[in-house]
């Protein structure tokens, strides 16, 4: 049995190979700080886009998608003011989310861009 952060490992390399396969090029992976973690930072064309990595096994108790709740969204948006407070960056932002569902079989990847606003 995988432990979950391998499993969370797994789920975030196969999104960063499908977001580049996409043409989207890797800023910087896993970004911590005091208010949360970033699980990937990416661009695309002019857009800074913030990338939560959600992975389940079984959805009987929801998607991927479904696990990023309001509270985790409120959480994801001060940190990426952190990052761009402490890099002194002012692009234009997106969040998205990359659902990954493994359960059994070939992995499959939902992208939802512009998953959530900043409000």
């Amino acid at each position: 049995m995988i432990s979950r952060v391998a499993q969370g490992a797994i789920a975030e390399d196969l999104a960063l190979r499908y977001l580049q396969e996409q043409g989207l090029i890797l800023v910087t992976r896993n970004f911590r700080c005091r208010a949360g973690e970033l699980d990937l930072i990416m661009r695309d064309g002019e857009y800074l886009v913030f990338v939560e990595v959600r992975s389940r096994r079984y959805v009987r108790y929801g998607t991927p998608a479904e696990s990023v709740t309001r509270t985790k969204q409120k959480k994801l948006l001060r940190t990426a003011a952190l990052y761009l407070q402490r890099h002194r960056l002012d692009p234009p932002c997106r969040f998205d989310v990359a659902a990954v569902f493994q359960c059994g079989g070939e992995p499959q990847i939902e992208w939802i861009r512009d998953a959530f606003q900043l409000t």
